[in-house]
């Protein structure tokens, strides 16, 4: 899949999730506060979704270049080319370590959560820690690809701007 269909994708995805996630606790609310009762399965489906759009969104976000970076520690080695190149290198092998770290954790939390399911919809627990087990797969899959091809770091962010001025 290109990364734009990709980008795409993942946007109607979130755009899903967080119109679901109002729907429901509109209705809740309109419930709670207009005839005294509610729906209790709103706020697990709710979380259930929160969690599932910040990790489509943490991946989608991950080839765009919009997750945080250190730019002003970077930037001082641009004029650098191999100092830059392996400090590229390292940051990406880095990512490769930390996603392979939470993706382990998130997998002993999608292990626990088979056995048990959730308190009022009845779904597998196993569901809040997948979206972080996939979303980590996808970024660590990502950055060995940008290791492998030796890709520079993205100095976006806004650090151009601040080199013109």
């Amino acid at each position: 899949m290109k990364s734009a269909s990709f980008q795409r994708a993942a946007e109607a995805a979130m755009a899903l999730c967080l119109a679901v996630m109002a729907a429901a606790v509109f209705v809740n609310v309109v419930l709670r506060y207009g005839f005294g009762s509610g729906i209790a399965a709103s706020e697990e489906l709710s979380r259930l979704l929160f969690v599932w759009m910040v990790c489509i969104g943490a991946t989608a976000a991950y080839p765009a270049g919009q997750h945080m970076a250190f730019t002003g520690l970077v930037r001082l080695l641009r004029g650098r080319p191999l100092a830059f190149a392996l400090l590229s290198r390292l940051v990406h092998a880095l990512v490769v370590l930390a996603a392979g770290m939470v993706g382990w954790g998130a997998w002993q939390q999608v292990l626990v959560g088979l056995d048990s399911v959730s308190v009022v919809l009845g779904y597998p627990t196993a569901l809040l820690p997948l979206p972080a087990l996939l979303a980590c797969g996808a970024i660590a899959l990502m950055a060995a690809a940008q290791l492998v091809r030796g890709t520079l770091l993205d100095l976006g962010h806004g650090a151009d701007e601040a080199d013109a001025v």
